[in-house]
């Protein structure tokens, strides 16, 4: 019977006994663990909907501030250009007086013959009578590439596009080739015009240009033709034409019509007078 009794009185083993109070003591027996993980994820989801629901309170209130911000925002932007456009009419006019001042100025410097062909010369007076019609359009595909690479010495990665050098060899080569008077889309050019970029763009005397590119030359014409065609730049580009897909057109016309210069403001040369050469 003391056998049986003390088998009643001890059925937990002294090692789990002793197990169990030092959990006891550690704080970490009073709940299971499965309880606890279970807690802690409700209490995890429960701050993230409150996350969630405040974020949302907040876009809410923020929207209209937002959008009215926006609304400010392109408001101000039609405004500006308009301004912008407003002064870029005023600067046309400006430039047409000057224009006008000047070829009357030349006109009560001397003859009539003599300044008409200083002003022809100058580009201050608009022109017509034979020349040659040139287009120059980006390729169909402006990522076009060949194997040629005719541009090496410009820096440039080719995409199939005019580039500001091109456009430049191309006037300088109808310069060369006997062309008397040039323009670029309807701007007319002069001995002080330059033909820049500006990221993609193309720039005539600071005025931008969009593809195609006609320009046209006042000359003998099926000889400027020819000229141009067999001359380096015209080679030049001939080679684009055929590597990089770049689209040309070149026609002899009767009658082009060129318009003057929007101004011709000389700064720095003056004229050589009679006493002055003796």
């Amino acid at each position: 019977m003391s056998l049986i009794t003390n088998v009643m009185d001890h059925s937990l083993d002294d090692g789990y006994a002793e197990a169990a109070a030092r959990k006891k003591a550690d704080g970490d027996g009073g709940m299971p663990k499965t309880l606890r993980a279970k807690l802690g994820l409700a209490a995890g989801l429960v701050l993230a909907a409150l996350i969630v629901t405040v974020g949302a309170a907040q876009a809410r209130v923020a929207a209209p501030v937002v959008a009215k911000e926006r609304e400010e925002l392109i408001d101000r932007i039609d405004r500006e250009t308009e301004a912008a456009d407003e002064l870029e009419d005023d600067i046309d006019e400006l430039r047409e007086d000057v224009g006008a001042r000047q070829r009357e100025a030349l006109r009560d410097s001397g003859g009539s013959d003599r300044s008409e062909l200083v002003g022809i010369m100058a580009g201050a007076v608009a022109v017509h009578g034979p020349g040659v019609r040139l287009v120059v359009n980006d390729a169909k595909d402006t990522t076009a590439g060949g194997d040629g690479d005719p541009r090496s010495t410009s820096g440039f990665s080719d995409t199939g596009r005019v580039r500001d050098r091109d456009l430049q060899r191309v006037v300088n080569g109808l310069w060369e080739s006997g062309a008397e008077a040039v323009s670029i889309n309807g701007q007319r050019l002069t001995a002080l015009s330059a033909i820049r970029a500006a990221g993609d763009a193309i720039l005539v005397d600071n005025r931008p240009l969009v593809p195609p590119y006609t320009v046209l030359a006042v000359g003998d014409g099926p000889q400027l033709k020819d000229r141009f065609r067999n001359s380096a730049d015209g080679v030049y580009l001939h080679v684009l034409q055929e590597n990089y897909d770049i689209r040309t057109a070149l026609s002899a016309e009767e009658d082009l019509r060129l318009p003057a210069a929007p101004s011709v403001i000389v700064r720095t040369a003056q004229p050589i007078t009679e006493k002055g050469t003796s």
